[in-house]
């Protein structure tokens, strides 16, 4: 749509009502469409094209972990399961967005398989945090075997099956799923145990644990990526007991790993009391302010993980969830952001002898910067005239990042912001907790709020069941989409009871009892949904 300004005869209080309305009624102002196109560069000449195919570990399978600045492999290359799993997250969603490249699809399968066939545990179950490159079982300082390890796996299976079809993949996330409930989950107080031995047995606390590790504590970092996990499992396999598991963790972190001035709490006694230095000397605190800090990174990517999830359940813009998220970003916003150049910092304190927050380091990590930008937009939309102008703020966010994070000449971001760490630009870009996915999911979900599709596939025809094809299957006729139709969600009544980016669906696959009336909805990238097909009733 297009918007013509006359010299003459202009009506300029209408003229500034209709700008506005065109600003905050989702249609896109040429300055968004700008930035939606200098991320999308952004995203395929600075980031994708730089770490793949050249991660891919042709020689062991998996994903090479470590480069230099200028993205030379380096190291021993030990294979973490989060590391691997975000690469796969990364290769299958690009899959979907750029779907003429086949690499991607290419390389989350062999990721995929990596996972699979490597770093399952065979035996005992449950994803291995370590391995050496050859994939043989290390040590690790988080455990043999962690929560927030197997939710970053179920988050790459759900992935990789959304953009693949493969029921191989959706398969193990469904059994990480059921591991994590046998022996992660704790039916008492909810939630899940973080620190695991090999056979899932979770590890206590003792008196020879020492005060400054987290051993044995629940902890906000694995509960807000199980969110995120069962989020990712949830949208291709709408299973009750999932679902439950997952209002669980959405009630859990909002209600009460996010304190009521809107920042987490980072680590609990299995009953969700507080672990908190709070009272002790300065110098104490200090020394084991790993256990207790404000984290301005993840409370921003929280307020993101939290919509997220309340929208997968059928909750979009439900009130409680939006205020929390709110009160997040602008506890961050207030507290620990640079006013001057943009920027979240890294950490601060309240120390019981000052008023207001002590910031602990003024540094600006690469994830939280990206976590910001998603997070910043996002509120913008929701509150277009909110006093924090989340706009503004979100523009010089984009701007620190393409001045002070973004290596234009090598490629990808730096580890932190070089207006606090200029020895960044020289310092690792690949390691073992860096890769593309915060980065690529940020970019991504920016460029497509603000330039949005709004356009639903057409809906799917001729939908009949086949006895023949996969030992009885619903089939219909693809749908089309002005962009990229994602795939289909199948529903049995009025419920959603499953998902395929094919255009057949095995009634074995189903959560329900495959008995009833049919309807089949294309979905595309956006998320918009088609009208129904035509039902059939079996």
């Amino acid at each position: 749509m297009m918007f013509k300004l006359y010299k003459r005869n202009v009506c300029y209080p209408c003229l500034a009502l209709a700008l506005v309305f065109l600003f905050c009624s989702g249609i896109p102002t040429p300055e968004k469409k700008q930035l939606a196109e200098q991320m999308e560069f952004s995203i395929q000449h600075e980031l994708l094209n730089k770490w793949y195919p050249l991660s891919v570990d042709n020689e062991y399978g998996g994903f090479l972990s470590t480069f230099t600045d200028d993205f030379k492999p380096t190291g021993q290359q030990d294979k973490m399961i989060v590391t691997q799993a975000r690469h796969v997250w990364s290769n299958a969603k690009a899959a979907e967005f750029y779907p003429n490249n086949p690499e991607y699809k290419k390389s989350a399968h062999h990721g995929f398989l990596f996972l699979k066939d490597v770093m399952w545990d065979k035996q005992y179950g449950g994803f291995y945090t370590l391995v050496t490159r050859k994939g043989e079982v290390k040590e690790s300082g988080l455990g043999v075997k962690v929560a927030y390890g197997n939710a970053f796996a179920i988050y790459a299976l759900a992935a990789y099956y959304q953009c693949s079809g493969d029921t191989a993949a959706l398969n193990l996330a469904k059994k990480t799923f059921a591991w994590l409930e046998k022996f992660s989950h704790d039916p008492v107080h909810k939630g899940y145990f973080q620190h695991l031995q090999r056979d899932g047995t979770p590890v206590v606390r003792t008196a020879s644990t020492p005060v400054t590790a987290e051993t044995g504590y629940k902890d906000q970092n694995s509960s807000i990526h199980l969110l995120e996990a069962f989020t990712e499992l949830y949208h291709v396999w709408p299973d009750p007991l999932l679902a439950e598991r997952l209002r669980e963790m959405l009630y859990l972190v909002r209600d009460t790993i996010t304190n009521p001035d809107g920042y987490l709490i980072l680590f609990f006694q299995n009953d969700w009391t507080p672990v908190s230095v709070r009272d002790s000397s300065r110098d104490f605190i200090l020394h084991r302010h790993n256990l207790d800090y404000v984290s301005f990174g993840h409370n921003v990517e929280t307020a993101y993980l939290l919509l997220e999830a309340a929208e997968a359940l059928g909750m979009k813009d439900d009130p409680t969830t939006l205020k929390k998220a709110k009160r997040m970003v602008d506890h961050a916003l207030k507290n620990g952001w640079d006013d001057k150049v943009g920027g979240f910092y890294d950490e601060g304190f309240y120390f019981k002898d000052s008023s207001g927050i002590r910031i602990l380091r003024d540094t600006k990590n690469w994830w939280a910067q990206a976590e910001g930008l998603n997070s910043l937009l996002m509120m913008s939309d929701y509150f277009p005239n909110d006093e924090l102008k989340y706009y503004e703020k979100f523009k010089l966010q984009w701007d620190y990042i393409q001045k002070y994070l973004i290596d234009h000449v090598n490629g990808d971001w730096y580890a932190a912001g070089l207006d606090k760490e200029p020895n960044m630009k020289t310092a690792l870009k690949g390691q073992i907790w860096k890769g593309t996915y915060h980065v690529f999911r940020a970019l991504t979900n920016c460029a497509e709020r603000l330039d949005p599709d709004v356009t639903a596939p057409t809906a799917p025809s001729k939908l009949q069941f086949d006895r023949d094809k996969d030992a009885g299957s619903l089939v219909w006729h693809p749908s089309t989409d002005n962009k990229i139709v994602l795939g289909y969600n199948i529903y049995q009544g009025n419920e959603r009871v499953g998902f395929t980016p094919l255009n057949y669906f095995p009634i074995a696959s189903m959560s329900k009892q495959g008995q009833g009336e049919f309807v089949i909805k294309a979905v595309d990238l956006h998320g918009n949904e088609s009208g129904p097909s035509n039902s059939i009733t079996r």
